[in-house]
């Protein structure tokens, strides 16, 4: 029987192929094939075309913004079992997204390069947040050093992140597409590799 814990993203590495049968084996090796060559293709569109991938992502973003502004509208309008004060939310939340959504399309490069501004300096105001409250707590740490040293390099990012937005978003848009090449990589070598020794 398969461990009980064996849910979520990384289940396929406690799976015991011994345990599967042959079609539970060929469905696991395409779902890490698939998977895996998605993460490998997005992750070199993101590191080699960083700016183009940026803009086909906002796009994605503006299509969902459209639909869920749709859906938000469609239920404030034709929904007879709720209230009418959650109703009337519902169309304001659609109209809300159907602007967003016209307005992202209108100028797909500045809304691009703003929701990258946005993205870094959120994550630089919670990075120098994280080192503080670091350094608050590193008298409950087992190791100082490091949880200095953390709490030091965790402000010193989240400042860098603050005075250049664009450029920190671009490392991180990076980043984000190397690790997807390396987990692509691996989920790749799993679909070649998993249930080899299978006997089912």
């Amino acid at each position: 029987m398969s461990n009980p814990q064996s849910t979520g993203l990384f289940a396929t590495f406690s799976l015991d192929s011994e345990e599967l049968s042959k079609s539970a084996i060929n469905t696991v090796r395409a779902t890490l094939g698939i998977s895996g060559a998605v993460a490998l293709i997005v992750g070199i569109l993101i590191t080699f075309w960083p700016k183009d991938s940026a803009v086909v992502l906002t796009a994605i973003l503006a299509v969902y913004f459209l639909i869920a502004g749709i859906a938000y509208l469609g239920l404030g309008i034709f929904s007879k079992g709720i209230s009418g004060g959650a109703r009337a939310l519902d169309i304001i939340l659609g109209l809300l997204f159907i602007v967003g959504a016209v307005l992202a399309f209108a100028n797909l490069g500045a809304t691009t390069a703003f929701l990258a501004v946005f993205i870094a300096i959120l994550i630089g105001v919670l990075w120098i947040v994280e080192g503080v409250v670091a350094l608050v707590q590193v008298g409950d740490a087992p190791s100082k050093g490091w949880a200095i040293f953390f709490g030091l390099l965790s402000i010193v990012a989240g400042i860098v992140l603050l005075f250049s937005p664009i450029w920190g978003a671009v490392v991180l848009f990076i980043i984000v597409g190397i690790s997807l090449i390396v987990l692509g990589i691996v989920q790749i070598v799993r679909a070649f590799t998993f249930g080899r020794g299978a006997t089912a």
